[in-house]
């Protein structure tokens, strides 16, 4: 697989019909390995090893309802108290990360209301805390650690 703009991390593989398949250590499963996927998975391993973020606060994969429109968040991170820190959209390498990305995890954001939202396709990560009185997000330099966050 290309390599992503993430510390080196060790996976498991396997091949499953042809197909490589990944261990996603939170699923606790292999699952094919698609280029969106590999990004992914790395970016669980930065927020898990880097981000110190337990992996009991974190969701993969999920569906979400957003009106009558059921769509599925990539990653989210959940506060003690059970609401949401973080949402992470996910796209693949060659997908170049546009305002249609930011409006995606926006609308994502609309039924979620996180504190922070992060965009990535492994090779640019963009953050961005949520300011909910004025009703934007400002960008930031990274996320906050686990320690050193409200979550």
């Amino acid at each position: 697989m290309q390599a992503l703009n993430f510390p080196h991390y060790n996976f498991r593989f396997k091949n499953n019909q042809n197909k490589t398949a990944v261990f996603d250590k939170l699923r606790k499963k292999f699952v094919i390995l698609t280029p969106e996927e590999w990004v992914r998975q790395n970016c669980v391993r930065f927020l898990t090893e880097e981000k110190l973020y337990p992996e009991s606060f974190i969701n993969v994969e999920k569906q979400l309802k957003i009106g009558d429109i059921t769509k599925r968040y990539d990653i989210v991170i959940f506060k003690k108290d059970g609401s949401i820190h973080l949402i992470v959209e996910c796209k693949a390498p060659k997908i170049k990360i546009t305002q249609a990305t930011f409006d995606q995890i926006a609308r994502y954001n609309m039924s979620l209301n996180a504190s922070y939202l992060m965009v990535t396709n492994g090779l640019s990560h963009y953050f961005c805390q949520m300011d909910y009185e004025n009703e934007k997000y400002n960008f930031l330099t990274g996320i906050p650690d686990y320690g050193n966050s409200e979550a």
